[in-house]
């Protein structure tokens, strides 16, 4: 028997102003906290098998960089991009997040075979989620 298929994976880090606000802002999106890597300067976010946001404090970042960390609310750092099953379930993480105290974007991307809005977390960064159709993707 074959050792399984390496799987590499995504870690997206993330200054935050308040990790409790945050940890509680990424909670009722559906996505739970990995206790062994959170303490009070960090919050380990699981959003998949393979994808996981780190949120820190702004003083913890600051230790992995020498750059000045942007405010999100007025620049535009990174855009991080989910994938959904289906054109509901873009909606509905979007709605989500607003109900948390997020903010939707005014855009709706629709191709068609493709869809995807956008959200800004409670930092101001920005979220898209984007749904398309298998059929459209394989050749």
């Amino acid at each position: 028997m074959s050792a399984p298929a390496y799987q590499q994976m995504i870690f997206v880090n993330l200054p935050v102003n308040d990790l409790d606000a945050s940890k509680k802002f990424f909670t009722e999106l559906g996505y739970s906290i990995n206790a062994q890597f959170s303490d009070e300067n960090a919050t380990s976010v699981v959003i998949s098998d393979t994808i996981v946001a780190m949120l820190l404090t702004k003083p913890f970042y600051s230790t992995f960089t020498d750059k000045e960390i942007a405010d999100a609310t007025k620049t535009s750092e990174v855009l991080v991009c989910l994938s959904a099953e289906s054109r509901e379930k873009v909606d509905e993480l979007v709605e989500k997040a607003v109900a948390a105290g997020g903010t939707a974007s005014p855009r709706t991307q629709d191709m068609g075979f493709m869809y995807g809005r956008a959200f800004d977390d409670l930092d101001g960064h920005t979220w898209e989620v984007v749904w398309m159709d298998p059929s459209a993707v394989q050749g």
